[in-house]
């Protein structure tokens, strides 16, 4: 049982930090990592997101056991090439990287909601946090029960 929850661990772990790639690959406008406020700014933000959903008692589980070092690493990657950063992401695509964790609506729904609470503490424009998360919507079907 160990095992199976280590690896459960490993595998939420990719969800989360791969909630903030799509699948679609291209680079998205270069002005937005600059108005998430470029290297700094994005791991700033990404300190922040991992702060809410390990308070968030409705996902907190999600992440126990987890390398926050290496899941903060792993997103700001992520956010940094997705948001025209000059990073590159080299993980799983979505579907791939959630298949079998039948991760709820709920789930999926309250990491959305600690990044628009961590986009706001510091700082993000509002018209760049919508940008941000329009790359997340087409996510959910790749994310939720699979």
């Amino acid at each position: 049982m160990p095992c199976k929850k280590t690896a459960l661990n490993f595998v939420l772990a990719a969800l989360i930090s791969l909630i903030l790639v799509g699948c679609a690959g291209g680079r998205a406008d270069d002005s937005l990592y600059q108005r998430l406020g470029g290297e700094q700014g994005v791991d700033r933000l990404v300190g922040e997101l991992l702060d809410e959903v390990h308070a968030d008692r409705r996902i907190a589980f999600l992440f126990e056991g987890t390398d926050r070092d290496n899941l903060h690493a792993v997103i700001v990657e992520q956010i940094c090439a997705e948001t025209g950063g000059p990073c590159t992401y080299r993980g799983l695509d979505m579907r791939a990287a959630h298949s079998g964790l039948d991760i709820r609506h709920d789930e999926f729904d309250a990491f959305v909601e600690d990044l628009i609470v961590a986009m706001e503490r510091v700082g993000v424009p509002t018209p760049a946090q919508n940008r941000l998360l329009a790359i997340f919507a087409p996510m959910r079907e790749k994310v939720v029960f699979q």
